[in-house]
């Protein structure tokens, strides 16, 4: 049995990138044409319905309101996931910007409890002192602080899950980012707040529109890009030529016609996928195949973890600036060296 064990962990090993250097920029690779952002979206709570908007900030953590949230199970403090709980997509998150405040509320599918609450946004350290507790809870086998509302607030969603459960806001301790996205591969130290692996998760709309495609022929549905939870999408040029993207840059335009000082996303990993886009955003349904299965057959194109199918990447800031839809999306460095580092 060891015999067939050690070939394996060499591959493994070979396929990994080398410490303290991020992938190196490959010159024989055509840059694509620049293209647009077309959409923007944030998941205010880890795992539940997202929210299309225009224009955001982008902070070196996220998008601003981007799963600065979490919910966890009261006993555990672990946290919850749409991977084993489906139902998580029929929580829905909602901002009143006027007001600053957060809209939770569920979609009632059969018995379901009508729930409904509203907190602030950008909570003060004052309201945060009277409201929650400073306390610490586990997502992805790691430790992080955070706020737990109180029991009273979460109450209803206690019944929703069918388990105590508590409402988690990220403290003020940087979770540092693991995989391609630490120290010793980006080169420097980020940090994000209930992301699975990277701050910014970037999508190609050509890549769903292929996908589609490949669905339609096997007479199953389309499904929408939302599935995968991505922060922005573009346009796009080719399907899948998001592969080889390494350096990526955001511009628009000030008032006059004068251009802003640009953003720059380092490509930290392309991202591999579980089975969260099989499950239907709108009913909390999950398919037993699909796109899973599509995906497996041609879209494990990473060394580093070839069980998993890719889709979009994973994407770390430089600086923080603002970010909206019809801005323009530039690659400056495309890369042959992209191998996925496990980090969670």
């Amino acid at each position: 049995m060891l015999l067939f064990l050690i070939p394996a962990t060499i591959i493994f090993l070979e396929s990994r990138p080398e410490k303290g250097q991020r992938p190196k920029t490959s010159t024989n690779l055509r840059l694509p044409p620049p293209t647009k952002i077309i959409a923007l979206r944030i998941y205010p709570i880890k795992s539940c319905r997202g929210i299309s908007v225009t224009s955001r900030k982008l902070l070196k953590t996220g998008l601003d309101l981007d799963r600065q949230w979490m919910f966890a199970d009261a006993s555990t403090m672990k946290f919850l996931t749409i991977r084993q709980i489906s139902k998580m997509t029929l929580i829905n998150t909602a901002v009143d910007e006027e007001k600053d405040e957060l809209q939770i509320s569920v979609k009632k599918i059969d018995e379901d409890p009508d729930i409904s609450i509203t907190i602030p946004a950008h909570p003060s350290n004052e309201w945060l002192a009277e409201n929650t507790t400073l306390t610490s809870g586990e997502i992805w086998g790691t430790v992080t602080d955070g706020y737990a509302y109180s029991e009273t607030l979460t109450a209803p969603f206690s019944e929703f899950f069918g388990r105590e459960v508590r409402l988690i806001y990220k403290g003020p301790t940087p979770r540092l980012l693991g995989g391609n996205g630490a120290e010793e591969y980006l080169g420097r130290k980020e940090s994000t707040m209930f992301a699975d692996l990277a701050p910014i998760q970037v999508s190609n709309a050509k890549s769903m529109d292929e996908l589609n495609e490949r669905l339609k022929a096997q007479d199953e549905g389309e499904i929408t890009i939302e599935r995968f939870r991505p922060n922005i999408v573009v346009k796009g040029d080719k399907p899948w030529s998001e592969d080889v993207w390494k350096t990526l840059r955001i511009t628009g335009d000030k008032a006059g016609g004068k251009r802003m000082d640009h953003i720059t996303l380092d490509v930290s990993a392309r991202c591999a996928r579980c089975q969260v886009p099989n499950v239907d955003p709108d009913t909390a349904e999950k398919h037993k195949r699909q796109p899973w299965d599509t995906m497996m057959k041609y879209r494990r194109v990473d060394e580093g973890i070839t069980f998993k199918p890719c889709f979009g990447l994973l994407c770390v800031p430089r600086w923080e600036g603002k970010v909206a839809v019809g801005m323009d999306f530039q690659v400056t460095e495309c890369t042959e060296e992209h191998r996925y580092v496990t980090g969670m």
